[in-house]
């Protein structure tokens, strides 16, 4: 479980550095105080989580060559999103909101992220990472820390992590180790 966690954390961790949950997090910290806004897109992960992990359950009970081709779909097209996106900028012009209460903040940032990780690459990634692996509680908590983890950066560090990093070269790595991660998967459903 250990090292399913350890695998999870890292890929999740690499695809949503430069994905839109940061971006997301980021401009949501700068209208809302920092701890609604947590509670709201932990919540947000929470759900997408469990949702993906129990999709990838569902493709773990297919023959396993039909599960690489699903788990080599899943990377090429979580691929193919990466590769071909770019890395968004935060809004300059975003108005702050103070006076807004903590729980419509919280519900703000919840329906944010909620929409935003529908099929989204990190939500992908989890289900094919649960029916590879086959330790679905170990993905969870990788892939739930490493969003965690980003959407904490984000609100932490603000604004200043997108003058320091550049997210569109974090951004195509992750596209890469996925198409790597695809054509590994294809490799395994051809040999069977």
């Amino acid at each position: 479980m250990l090292t399913a966690t350890a695998i999870s954390f890292l890929a999740i961790l690499a695809v949503e550095l430069p994905d839109k949950t940061l971006i997301a997090t980021l401009v949501l910290s700068t209208r809302y105080r920092p701890l609604p806004v947590f509670i709201g897109v932990t919540a947000a992960f929470l759900i997408q989580c469990v949702v993906a992990v129990a999709a990838g359950r569902l493709l773990d009970l297919l023959p396993h060559r039909a599960v690489t081709v699903v788990v080599a779909v899943l990377f090429g097209i979580g691929a193919y999103i990466l590769l071909r996106g770019k890395a968004e900028e935060p809004d300059e012009s975003v108005e702050v909101h103070r006076t807004t209460s903590s729980s419509r903040m919280a519900l703000a940032s919840f329906g944010v992220l909620f929409a935003a990780e529908w099929g989204d690459a990190s939500q992908l990634a989890t289900a094919a990472l649960t029916a590879r692996l086959n330790a679905p509680v170990g993905v969870f908590i990788g892939s739930f820390v490493a969003l965690v983890g980003v959407a904490g950066l984000a609100i932490l560090l603000g604004r200043q992590l997108t003058k320091r990093v550049p997210l569109h070269l974090i951004q195509r790595a992750a596209g890469f180790l996925f198409a790597a991660f695809a054509v590994i998967a294809a490799i395994e459903a051809i040999r069977g």
